[in-house]
């Protein structure tokens, strides 16, 4: 079964083999090595001030970022993930201002700007760089420039669990940036990641917040390549494989040509693309016959991709670009695709997604 859902992704035998070693125990030298070469390896790639690994899905980092940084958030909801900054706002009785949009619509940095301007207690800014409920890709770079023009003291916090190490990020006006283990890092559920500026740094040194989720106290072990709870040992020894076998600028270039191979391969058999700005890291198709082509896809070609979620649960699927894919797999799945729609009686299959791919992949390459 090739399983194309965006996270978790497939696993490289090579860091399965690493992460199958004998259990470390977390307080040992040994172990200190592999999160030392980790830190390092991380501040390098998100080229932020410092960066946190939690034991916790992407969640955990979210709550531990409001908690930390926040007062009054302004959270911009295109989806489960906007949502989900909402939730936790209102579970800590927060207040906050919402930004409410059609899931395949990314508010404009204008609009933004406008609610600051009419609300100086707004503090923060919570928003996904892809919101992959819908697969889109916000326009957090113009949205944080803007904002940090009106207040320079404004927090940045960006949910980037599926774009952090699928495209190269400027951080330049982000302050927390959030990612998580079992996306584009092919590695199973479990850590989260939290990069961090200097001017997120000093408001950690002020607040100290919480327990289990507490920052201040994270980062003062972890900058001792320990950490203040159980570390997940498992994950990060994969995570240190990951970094020994990743060339992030290949990756780059190839998950960039795969998607948008994808993306013209499939508009070419007359399918839509569902949100105005699609994210790299999946493709996400608007269908009304998106459970059968799912069915069809699993049961006869062995490829399992994801649907929606909520209102769009019958109504979308996703496919993945996160991680190292194989050119022969995505192409796999694009005919796959068209073989489903012909199966279905939609779409005679005439090869044309096969065609379309490879014409685009190495157009653009």
């Amino acid at each position: 079964m090739l399983l194309f859902t965006p996270g978790p992704t497939p696993i490289p035998e090579s860091i399965r083999q690493a992460m199958a070693m004998p259990t470390l125990h977390h307080r040992t030298k040994e172990f200190e090595g592999y999160f030392e070469f980790c830190r390092i390896k991380l501040i390098e790639l998100i080229g932020m001030q410092d960066v946190l690994m939690l034991a916790s899905s992407g969640s955990g980092a979210m709550e531990a970022s409001i908690r930390t940084f926040c007062k009054k958030p302004l959270c911009i909801n295109s989806g489960k993930f906007g949502e989900r900054f909402v939730n936790i706002a209102k579970a800590y009785n927060m207040p906050y201002v919402e930004v409410l949009n059609d899931w395949d619509t990314s508010p404009s940095s204008n609009l933004i700007c406008d609610i600051l301007k009419k609300d100086n207690n707004i503090d923060s800014i919570c928003i996904q760089m892809c919101e992959s409920s819908g697969g889109l890709r916000h326009n957090v770079e113009d949205i944080a420039k803007s904002a940090k023009e009106i207040n320079k003291d404004i927090v940045i916090i960006v949910d980037a669990i599926t774009a952090l190490g699928v495209e190269e990020i400027d951080t330049s006006n982000i302050d927390v940036l959030i990612g998580g283990s079992q996306k584009a890092f092919m590695l199973p559920p479990g850590m989260s990641i939290i990069g961090l500026s200097s001017f997120a740094l000093d408001l950690i040194d002020r607040n100290d917040i919480g327990f289990y989720f507490n920052l201040k106290t994270e980062l003062k072990n972890q900058r001792k390549n320990t950490t203040a709870w159980t570390s997940p040992t498992t994950i990060i020894i994969g995570l240190a494989k990951y970094f020994e076998i990743a060339n992030i600028q290949q990756i780059y270039k190839e998950t960039k040509l795969r998607s948008i191979a994808t993306q013209e391969s499939l508009k070419s058999l007359d399918l839509k693309i569902y949100p105005k700005k699609p994210a790299l890291a999946m493709t996400t198709i608007y269908s009304e016959h998106s459970p059968k082509i799912r069915k069809v896809l699993k049961d006869k070609f062995d490829v399992n991709i994801a649907g929606g979620q909520d209102r769009l649960k019958d109504s979308i699927f996703r496919i993945n670009h996160m991680g190292i894919i194989p050119i022969n797999e995505a192409l796999w799945v694009v005919n796959a695709i068209e073989l489903t729609l012909d199966d279905l009686g939609i779409r005679k299959f005439d090869g044309i997604a096969n065609k379309v791919f490879l014409e685009n992949y190495y157009k653009q390459g």
